[in-house]
């Protein structure tokens, strides 16, 4: 027995230990000398307290080429299983579960439009040789080292990185914009099988009934589709932009004298979260800059003289086409006065553990058929995709390149307007004084009539693009006189006057910063700034209850609920983690959702609709509108029902006392990664859950989709960044999670408990600094030739 107790325990150290070796070689490598191919010279890489590199080489090609290696140290797999999103290959290493995802990816035709910008792209050009050396850092780090933990779970096989790859995660990025593949076919829907009665609550006025002749199965394609495109990305622990704020603040009115810079993008979150931080300096460059998976230059960052921030646009840059197709030949359709053939190609989808499939997609003139999607079971009418990003010329990472070192308005302004999709808002501001905010898009000039809001019909000219409109004609706004520039996502003014279709945000965040950046009492420093980026009220909440409030007065006769309705009649629309009217407000709006539009829009629809962000603006306008045909003629009858509902489920989820209704407990942060959908993987690579303040579209954005209690937080600050240009040198900034997405590692997660308290960390710039904080030295230096026998 003894021996046999012995050799058990024998048995079980062996494991441990090889455990423990495994964990180990899977751990980046932030001490020591390493030889790299085709360097000119020697590269250090100092290692600061948070894990992030302060990389120092002697010229540009050098300084990418270690900045791949070291990115690919820490976020291989996040590399891998981006690219592999964006090019539809996910299914190869997840298995059957993420075919239709990859036939969606396939159907947008990301990796072709890559394929053939890559082949276009000068190759003397700057920005071309910073992202060969870059793939090449990635590429020789892959080549020497053991494959990630992830890549031996999924049975993922090493292949290089490309150029291909770079710009397909630039299309995912564009796509994950894209609300129109969820709106559009709602509104249309309402517009033509509930009639335009039904529209005004989205503010849309069309006095006919649309005539798409699309029948009820084409509807349940385009519903199908418009919930795929949620969930390839909500189901995969990958990041999607959704929105964001950002302002610049003039000298004038900060207490320093110059200017206050502050950026907050909100995108779903994820582990690894989706900016690596990264320092880089060479003679003539330095910055502090924050970096996209596979991508070299920064979409955020700054240095002494300059620095950015970025919020989405939210333009409507796609549009979805019904096709008018010829009853004697289904492989045409009606255009431009002829009927024209569609063509059509063959692609093969590898799937783990089966044969592959083939998919088969077709292009009208218009654009690629997004239906095709679902295969055979399609509906009889082709639904055309038009989209910025295949149509434009969009050199996207020539323009960041630029902006890297843009330090002038007239430099910003150029690079800016080389951004032509996705849409984003350039938010810029330099220590000589100057701000800029510039709406940064190709924006297409539609036929006079055309109704970007609803599927287009493809048998006339309202489908067509006339063009695009001049990069002047964008709104944007340089040093103006009140002192500030904000942007949050709200529709912008262009100063031409033009009309701009897009899915825009609600106006009560902007209206919230800007009337606090406004007040021209306030001197603005990174106190306050922390603050009013920390905020959690708004006036959504309290300006949707205003006309509820006297019909609840008028039929809850409870006197413990009639205490709850009080409670939300003084509630200032503000979201602490110990708030309960919060909690009460946010199940009501559901149950008030879920009363009034799932009768009319069936369950599916009713599933895409409050995915969308036409929703957020409609619930308001329903509230206050007795009449609307949504309420049914049972409008006081409607409240009723979703108050004794939503007090139901409450007392179900969290107990019979209101009490314990607080919002933390309701509301919570879990950072998913990719493997952590399937347990128990959770518990090892997830981070959280976190009692989260904040809300959807306040300024701390920890935002939830509408639904019944509990609500977790989907996506929200992706960073939060303040700089102050009198001392560039102490910015702040915070990682949701950690620098690092390698599980097991120091910065894996160190910085989830501040990020959610609202704590910041302070980005090392200055040569002291850096180096009182470095915590690991790794020297990069060229590889020696192999010697002669």
């Amino acid at each position: 027995m003894k021996r046999v107790v012995s050799g058990l325990a024998a048995l079980l150290v062996l494991i441990a230990l090889g455990a423990g070796w495994y964990v180990y070689s899977k751990q980046p490598t932030r001490q020591g000398t390493v030889e790299l191919a085709n360097l000119q010279g020697s590269v250090t890489v100092r290692y600061d307290d948070r894990g992030v590199p302060h990389i120092r080489a002697e010229n540009e090609a050098d300084l990418y080429r270690a900045l791949g290696y070291v990115h690919a140290q820490d976020r291989l797999f996040q590399m891998e299983i981006m690219r592999r999103l964006a090019q539809g290959e996910l299914a190869e290493v997840l298995g059957a579960k993420l075919l239709d995802t990859d036939k969606l990816f396939r159907t947008l035709r990301i990796r072709e439009r890559a394929a053939t910008y890559a082949a276009q792209m000068d190759r003397q050009s700057p920005h071309w040789k910073a992202l060969q050396a870059y793939l090449d850092g990635i590429n020789q780090y892959q080549d020497n080292h053991a494959s990630p933990m992830e890549f031996d779970v999924l049975g993922i096989p090493k292949r290089p990185f490309t150029a291909e790859d770079t710009i397909s995660i630039a299309g995912y990025l564009a796509y994950s914009f894209a609300a129109a593949f969820r709106t559009e076919p709602l509104l249309t829907y309402v517009r033509d099988q509930l009639g335009s009665d039904y529209l005004e609550v989205f503010d849309l006025d069309w006095k006919a009934k649309g005539d798409l002749g699309l029948t009820a199965g084409d509807w349940q394609d385009l519903d199908a589709i418009a919930r795929l495109s949620e969930q390839a990305l909500a189901d995969n622990g990958l990041p999607q932009f959704e929105g964001s704020n950002a302002w610049a603040i003039s000298g004038n009115r900060t207490k320093s004298g110059k200017p206050l810079l502050a950026g907050d993008p909100h995108i779903r979150f994820s582990v690894p979260s989706v900016w690596y931080e990264a320092h880089l300096s060479a003679p003539g460059f330095e910055l502090y800059g924050y970096h996209n998976a596979l991508v070299p230059v920064a979409f955020l960052g700054h240095n002494k003289a300059f620095g950015w921030s970025l919020t989405m646009f939210q333009n409507d840059d796609l549009d979805l086409i019904a096709e008018k197709v010829n009853p004697d030949n289904p492989n045409q359709v009606w255009y431009r006065g002829q009927w024209v053939d569609m063509t059509s190609s063959e692609q093969h989808i590898a799937v783990k553990g089966q044969a592959p499939v083939t998919l088969t997609l077709r292009r009208s003139p218009h654009g690629p058929i997004i239906n095709d999607v679902l295969g055979a079971n399609a509906g009889k009418t082709p639904i055309a995709m038009w989209w910025a990003f295949l149509d434009t010329e969009n050199p996207i990472l020539d323009g960041f390149y630029q902006l890297n070192r843009a330090d002038t308005l007239a430099k910003a302004r150029t690079a800016a307007a080389k951004v032509h999709a996705p849409g984003l808002n350039i938010v810029w501001a330099n220590a000589k004084g100057d701000i800029g905010w510039w709406a940064a898009a190709q924006l297409p000039i539609r036929p006079a009539g055309a109704n970007a809001g609803f599927i287009l019909d493809g048998s006339t000219p309202q489908a067509d693009k006339l063009g695009f409109y001049p990069f002047s004609a964008n709104p944007q706004e340089e040093n103006p006189a009140r002192g500030y520039v904000v942007s949050a996502n709200a529709q912008p003014v262009s100063p031409t006057g033009m009309q701009i279709p897009g899915y825009y945000n609600l106006a009560d965040r902007g209206q919230q910063l800007n009337a606090q950046l406004s007040d021209n009492q306030v001197k603005w420093d990174l106190d306050n700034s922390q603050a009013l980026q920390l905020g959690t009220t708004t006036a959504y909440g309290p300006r949707l209850l205003a006309p509820l409030l006297p019909v609840l007065r008028e039929v809850v006769k409870d006197p413990s609920e009639l205490k709850l309705v009080e409670q939300l009649a003084t509630w200032k629309g503000d979201y602490p983690v110990e708030s309960i009217p919060a909690t009460v407000f946010n199940q009501l709006l559901y149950d008030l959702t879920d009363a009034a539009f799932r009768p009319k829009l069936g369950d599916d629809m009713f599933k895409t609709l409050i995915t969308t962000r036409v929703i957020d603006a409609a619930l308001p306008r329903l509230a206050a509108a007795a009449d609307s045909p949504w309420w049914n003629g049972q409008r006081t009858e409607t409240v009723k029902r979703a108050w004794d509902k939503s007090l139901a489920h409450l007392k179900t989820t969290f107990g019979d006392d209101p009490t314990q209704w607080q919002w933390g407990k309701a509301h919570t942060l879990t950072h998913g990664h990719p493997l952590g959908i399937k347990k128990p993987l959770d518990q090892i690579v997830n981070v959280g859950p976190f009692a989260s303040p904040g809300s959807h579209e306040v300024p701390n954005n920890l935002s939830a989709i509408i639904g019944p209690a509990p609500w977790p937080v989907t996506y929200g600050p992706s960073t939060r960044r303040l700089v102050d240009f009198a001392d560039a040198a102490h910015a702040l900034t915070i990682n949701p999670v950690g620098q690092s997405g390698v599980p097991f590692d120091k910065h894996y997660a160190d910085q989830a408990e501040t990020y959610i308290e609202g704590g910041y960390e302070q980005a090392h710039f200055d040569e002291e600094e850096v180096q009182a904080n470095t915590r690991g030295t790794l020297k990069l230096l060229p590889a020696r030739p192999p010697q002669q026998p």
